[in-house]
């Protein structure tokens, strides 16, 4: 991903949080085939972390996998920016997102930490749902748990930008951050919280 250096996201804890709130990803590889999938990222495993995840077995994509170098990508808020929020031009429009690639190999688990990957998934988006036995009796977790395939992805590169027009004058910032956050676009509002959260691109970043 071209990344110029005053676009990078950082610090590195961002990017943690980042597939944390963005972790519906998108896995890649050699054969230009694409699997959606939610990850799990595991910040304390090995240099950069770890990525987990699980498939349908009738899903054919993991089988070409095992062992070779993938790709993962995070997209995360996005909206068009148009040159009339700045406070001067000339200028034209553009797009601001977020985005985070991972890049790491590919390796299958056993059927026991298949189980454990989709435990700790529910427990991410719903942990209530793992002491409710009539929603998920634990012989029908062991049934649907043959239909899946967990992997692991030990991370060896992540390029992440922010592409949130913080390279601009100040003014131009907070033309552009109005305008977002007042919009009836839902894209549109959602890169203004999440440009806010981070304060990257508000006309308030710290210097």
């Amino acid at each position: 991903m071209y990344i110029p250096k005053s676009l990078t996201m950082a610090p590195e804890n961002s990017v943690t949080q980042f597939i944390s709130d963005y972790g519906f990803g998108i896995l890649m590889s050699d054969s230009l085939e694409a699997t959606h999938l939610p990850f799990l990222h595991a910040a304390n495993e090995g240099e950069l972390g770890t990525l987990y995840s699980h498939m349908a077995r009738a899903n054919s994509h993991w089988k070409e996998l095992q062992d070779k170098q993938v790709m993962v990508v995070f997209a995360g808020p996005h909206a068009y920016i148009s040159p009339t929020w700045y406070a001067s031009g000339p200028a034209v429009p553009t797009w601001n997102y977020a985005a985070v690639h991972v890049y790491g190999k590919f390796e299958l688990l056993s059927d026991e930490q298949t189980i454990q990957v989709v435990k700790d998934t529910v427990k991410k988006y719903e942990p209530e749902l793992l002491n409710n036995p009539l929603v998920m009796p634990e012989d029908y977790q062991q049934k649907l748990s043959k239909a899946i395939v967990s992997f692991k992805l030990t991370i060896s590169r992540v390029d992440a930008k922010h592409k949130l027009g913080q390279q601009r004058k100040q003014e131009d910032q907070l033309g552009v951050f109005t305008a977002l956050q007042t919009s009836d676009n839902m894209d549109s509002i959602a890169l203004a919280n999440y440009m806010r959260k981070f304060n990257v691109g508000t006309g308030n970043d710290p210097k």
